[in-house]
């Protein structure tokens, strides 16, 4: 657990640091980050009506899913967390996500296929992932990280302008200094980024299953989830909200590790069973 907490800091200062490195060869950073904290503070405030909205999300009746209201009141209270709401995907494909600016506006997101797929253990292993993401702030940090490399990718994008037109600011800039800031560093952010998500997901994993006292359940939950997403992966909501997903719901394409929003399930499952 120590471990990701560290990684995640050390990523988000190399994220910080490429920002300012970037910011200190033009005159704009300011800009670029007031432009990309006002895009993603809409992002992060209203993340939980975007994202079931996104998704036709219905809240879960408490008749008809009353097991599963249970497993969440209980796994919430192990957590030391407020009871979230529970929502529904009216979806065949099994997969499951948190969100919400904070605890206490969270939503626990599961659809119709993972009821349906995994044994009551197995959803409980799911839903503790998801409280644990609700518990470690991961919605906020992720924000943090989508807003200093939205900035970074904005001064990029200011850099091939300056490229094509000659000069950025109050510099007379080499062509091919903007021409490599503009490609590289765009590309450097996402990977961060990307890493900082693998981070907080194994992170999530190790909580989860203490929060249940066994990662077992969680491990033989994802290696069906996987299973089933190479054949049925979500039909409907958004590439930019597959990092939300405990797989990823696009898996059934391929994605190099580095470019990867999860870790290999593989390694997950190896660390989650170790968890006993």
């Amino acid at each position: 657990m120590l471990f990701n907490q560290f990684r995640t800091v050390i990523l988000l200062g190399a994220l910080t640091g490429l920002l300012l490195a970037i910011g200190a060869y033009f005159a704009n950073i300011y800009i670029a980050l007031v432009f990309a904290l006002v895009m993603n503070f809409g992002s992060y405030f209203f993340s939980d009506k975007i994202v079931l909205r996104m998704y036709r999300a219905k809240e879960a009746d408490v008749g008809k899913y009353a097991r599963l209201h249970q497993m969440v009141a209980e796994i919430a209270k192990k957590a030391k967390l407020p009871k979230p709401k529970v929502f529904v995907v009216p979806s065949q494909a099994a997969n499951a996500f948190a969100t919400g600016r904070n605890k206490n506006h969270a939503v626990v997101v599961v659809t119709e296929g993972i009821i349906e797929l995994l044994s009551e253990k197995e959803l409980k292993g799911v839903i503790a992932h998801e409280l644990a993401h609700v518990k470690h702030r991961d919605i906020l940090i992720g924000s943090i990280a989508a807003t200093i490399a939205g900035a970074i990718s904005i001064m990029a994008f200011m850099a091939r302008w300056g490229a094509i037109f000659g000069g950025f600011g109050n510099r007379d800039n080499n062509i091919f200094e903007l021409l490599a800031l503009a490609i590289v560093t765009p590309i450097i952010a996402m990977v961060i980024q990307l890493a900082i998500s693998r981070s907080r997901e194994y992170l999530a994993d190790e909580d989860g299953a203490k929060f249940i006292g066994d990662g077992r359940p969680l491990a033989s939950a994802l290696k069906k989830l996987e299973a089933q997403s190479k054949y049925r992966p979500m039909r409907f909501g958004s590439r930019g909200s597959a990092h939300m997903m405990i797989v990823n719901p696009l898996s059934a394409q391929a994605f190099g590790k580095m470019f990867s929003t999860h870790p290999p399930v593989a390694e997950r499952v190896k660390r989650l069973e170790k968890i006993k």
